[in-house]
C-alpha cells in the first residue's frame, strides 16, 4: 500500500505554528497526544463543553448547485450527533465558510478555520482543484480535512480522509459495466481541471487495454454554458457511449443541448460521475431520463439506515429535497470522525490518525470502513439509471464494499499512470 509522505514545515508555517502556541487559550487538542508523541501545535480548545468543526463548501459560484446541499447534510449529521449527546461529552459547533467555487478561496478559508477558528476538523471541498489547493494548508498545519466527493485517485495524505469514491470504486466499475454491455467506443467530455483530465487519462489507459476506441475528447471551463460545438462533435463521432466528467451547472447546459439535437440515452447513453439527484432537478428530468450514473449511493437505496437518513433530511430541509451521493458521503464523514475520536478518546490529530484504521459506520450507502494505510474508505459501487421522477435507480451494484485502491496498484493496465493531472 502507498505510504504517506508528510511535507516538512516551511519557515513561515513553523512561525505560524509557534504563533498558535503563544495565542491559543484553554486546553489544546494536540501539542502532546494521548499516545505521548509530539505533534504540530494546535489552537483547538477542548476545555469547554463544545468542540468546533469547520464546514467549507461553495455556497456561491458555479459549484453552488452541488455544494449547498453538502453543507446541509453536514449540519444534519452534527444536529443528530448533538441530540445524541455529542462527541466525548461535547456538543459540536459548526463554523461555516463559503469556498465560492474558487480553489484559492478554499485555501484561504481553510487557513482561517484552522488557525483563527481553531476547529478540530474540516468537512468539505468538492472539485479536485479545491482539494489540491487545501492539501498543503492541512499538511503544513497538521490539521484534518474530510473530503466527501468521488475523485480521480492517485493521491493520499495523512491529513485528508477521503469519504467519496476513489477510481476503483466508481470509474473502473462504470467502465467494466459498459464493456459488459458491449460498448466498443467512447467520447469523453469534461470540465477543464484536475479531476476530468486525470480521470480521462485513466479511462484511456483502460480503453487501450480493453479494446475500446476513444472517438473524441473535449474539455470546457468550469461554468461553461455553450455546448453546441461539443455536442455536434459528439453526434458526428457516433460513439457507443459518452463518458461525462463535467462538473457543476455546466451539466445543465450540456444535457439540454444533448436533448435539443435529438440525442437519446437509447442511442448514445451518457455515463456521468458528477451529477446526482440534486443536479437532475436543475437539468430537468425530461432531459436526462434513461441516462446512466456511477456512484455509491442513491436516494432509492433500500436499507433501514437510508430510510432514516432520507426521512431526516426531508424533515429538516423539505419534502421535495432529494438526497445524493456527495451529501451522503459528507453526512457519513461526520460520523466517521465522531467514531474515530471516540475510539481514540481524543481530538488530537495524531491520535485520530492512529485510531482510524478499521473504524466503521453503518451508513445509508451500506457499511463503510476506514483503511488506515491510505485514509480512504470501503464503498459499494452502483450504476444507476435516471428516471422520469428525477430519481436514480440502481441497475447494477458490486457484491459488497470495494477496498480502496487509489493508485490502481491491482490493475496491470494502470502501471504507467503517475501524477495527478494539471
Amino acid at each position: 500500500m502507498p505510504t504517506f509522505s508528510k511535507r516538512a514545515l516551511t519557515a513561515p508555517a513553523a512561525l505560524a505554528a509557534l504563533g498558535l502556541v503563544l495565542t491559543a487559550c484553554g486546553s489544546k487538542a494536540s501539542d502532546t497526544s494521548a499516545a505521548g508523541t509530539t505533534s504540530t501545535a494546535s489552537c483547538v480548545d477542548t476545555s469547554g463543553d463544545t468542540i468546533k468543526v469547520g464546514s467549507l463548501n461553495s455556497l456561491s459560484g458555479t459549484m453552488a448547485i452541488s455544494e449547498v446541499t453538502v453543507r446541509d447534510s453536514i449540519a444534519l449529521a452534527v444536529e443528530e450527533i448533538n441530540n445524541a449527546g455529542g462527541v466525548l461529552g461535547k456538543k459540536i459547533q459548526i463554523v461555516a465558510e463559503d469556498g465560492a467555487s474558487e480553489p484559492t478561496v478554499f485555501a484561504e478559508k481553510a487557513e482561517k478555520l484552522i488557525s483563527s477558528d481553531c476547529v478540530a476538523a474540516v468537512f468539505g471541498g468538492w472539485t479536485s482543484s479545491s482539494r489540491k489547493a487545501m492539501l498543503p494548508v492541512f499538511e503544513d498545519n497538521n490539521a484534518l480535512l474530510y473530503y466527501p466527493v468521488q475523485y480521480e485517485g492517485l493521491e493520499d495524505s495523512p491529513n485528508i480522509f477521503y469519504t467519496g469514491a476513489t477510481t476503483n470504486q466508481q470509474i473502473v466499475p462504470a467502465l467494466d459495466y459498459l464493456k459488459e454491455k458491449g460498448v466498443k467506443s467512447l467520447y469523453l467530455v469534461g470540465s477543464d481541471y484536475v479531476f476530468p483530465q486525470t480521470a480521462n487519462r485513466i479511462i484511456k489507459a483502460y480503453a487501450a487495454a480493453n479494446g475500446i476506441e476513444i472517438k473524441g475528447e473535449d474539455y470546457t471551463p468550469l461554468g461553461s454554458t455553450d455546448f453546441s460545438t461539443i455536442v455536434n462533435k459528439v453526434r458526428t463521432a457516433d460513439a457507443d457511449a459518452v463518458f461525462n466528467t463535467l462538473n457543476g451547472d455546466s451539466n445543465v447546459a450540456f444535457f439540454r443541448e444533448y436533448a435539443n439535437v435529438g440525442l437519446k440515452a437509447a442511442d448514445m447513453p451518457v455515463v456521468s460521475v458528477s451529477i446526482a439527484e440534486e443536479e437532475v432537478g436543475g437539468i430537468g428530468a425530461q432531459n436526462v431520463t434513461g441516462q446512466l450514473t456511477a456512484w455509491n449511493y442513491y436516494q432509492t437505496v433500500d436499507s433501514p439506515e437510508n430510510k432514516k437518513f432520507v426521512d431526516a433530511y426531508k424533515a429538516k430541509y423539505g419534502a421535495n429535497k432529494p438526497t445524493s451521493d456527495p451529501m451522503e458521503a459528507a453526512y457519513t464523514s461526520v460520523y466517521l470522525w465522531k467514531n474515530t475520536v471516540e475510539k481514540a478518546d481524543s481530538f488530537a490529530v495524531a491520535d485520530v490518525q492512529a485510531a482510524a484504521d478499521g473504524v466503521s459506520f453503518q451508513a445509508p450507502e451500506g457499511l463503510v470502513t476506514i483503511d488506515g494505510d491510505n485514509h480512504h474508505i470501503t464503498k459499494t459501487a452502483r450504476i444507476g439509471e435516471i428516471r422520469g421522477d428525477g430519481l436514480i435507480y440502481t441497475v447494477w451494484e458490486s457484491d459488497g464494499p470495494i477496498q480502496p485502491d487509489p493508485y490502481l496498484e491491482s490493475y496491470d493496465w494502470a502501471k504507467d499512470l503517475s501524477g495527478s493531472g494539471s
